[in-house]
């Protein structure tokens, strides 16, 4: 399969959270040292605790959206928001769900009618491979697109191809390299107004006897913070790894509503979800009626 694999928000997240740690916050002047920048919460990520606040599970939503007004009929969306590292036991659980689905919506920056074997697409030698490889290998989980079943009739693909991404990214001047950049300056002004906090919890977690659990609950503490940094991703005028490619999928939805189908789930990354719910309510009227929550890394250890 010649898929592109585009590396998702959370990806790009874990890697500027990382970056950001290794480089050290910015100089602070005296005046600066008491700001603390107000934490921006993720409505499609969430860490479970127990009641004394040791965390349990880094958790994914699935929120279901319905038509406004009791007397309205029409379809059911649910988003379902991955996390695209995660616990095999997570993705077989996705895999279990959607086959309630008349249909599933996916995220793949491939060409059109790719359909993804199982068992992944392969191993291949590209940078995005190898630093995809290397977070699979330090958090001890595996990847989406080697445990989900994409072979199923009800999965349908619903984001652009390489072309049409990089068309829209040379129009809006953008660049990954840019993305990566706005991501770690968030992650270094997060840690400007939380001291060394995180630098030493990523340091204390490399030399931990269990790294991969230690590295999960720090990094899961960072993920369910992510919604600012996805606002460094996207700002004010939309990105195309977020807005372009969730208008994609919208037309998408379109087509398969057009086409009969009335339980629908769009499968995408939970840095897309406040914008697709946005254009869920107010291009197709659907407002949330619920959410489920499935948990992505378990973060209860010895």
């Amino acid at each position: 399969m010649n898929a592109h694999r585009i590396l998702p928000p959370a990806c790009l997240v874990l890697m500027a959270t990382v970056a950001a740690a290794v480089a050290g916050p910015p100089a602070r002047t005296p005046q600066e040292k008491t700001a603390k920048p107000e934490a921006s919460k993720s409505e499609f990520l969430r860490v479970l605790r127990d009641a004394d606040g040791r965390p349990l599970a880094l958790q994914a939503a699935i929120v279901r959206c319905v038509p406004k007004g009791r007397a309205r009929k029409g379809p059911i969306v649910d988003l379902v928001a991955a996390v695209h590292v995660a616990e095999k036991g997570y993705f077989e659980k996705l895999n279990r769900e959607f086959a309630k689905y008349d249909v599933v919506l996916y995220e793949l920056v491939a060409p059109e009618g790719t359909r993804v074997p199982k068992g992944g697409a392969g191993r291949n030698e590209s940078p995005v491979s190898f630093l995809q490889n290397g977070v699979k290998r330090m958090l001890e989980l595996e990847f989406q697109l080697d445990v989900v079943d994409y072979t199923r009739d009800n999965l349908v693909h619903a984001d652009m191809s390489p072309k049409e991404f990089a068309a829209s990214m040379q129009r809006r001047g953008e660049s990954m390299l840019g993305t990566f950049l706005r991501m770690m300056g968030y992650a270094m002004a997060q840690q400007h107004g939380q001291g060394n906090a995180t630098d030493a919890q990523l340091l204390l977690a490399l030399f931990d006897k269990d790294r991969a659990m230690a590295l999960k609950r720090v990094l899961a503490g960072q993920f369910e913070q992510m919604g600012g940094s996805l606002l460094a991703i996207n700002g004010p005028n939309g990105s195309t790894i977020i807005t372009e490619r969730n208008k994609v999928a919208l037309t998408v939805l379109r087509k398969q509503i057009a086409a009969g189908k009335k339980k629908i789930a769009i499968f995408y990354g939970a840095g897309h979800m406040p914008d697709m719910q946005k254009r869920l309510r107010d291009e197709f009227g659907l407002t949330p009626s619920g959410t489920r929550w499935l948990d992505a890394w378990p973060l209860k250890g010895s």
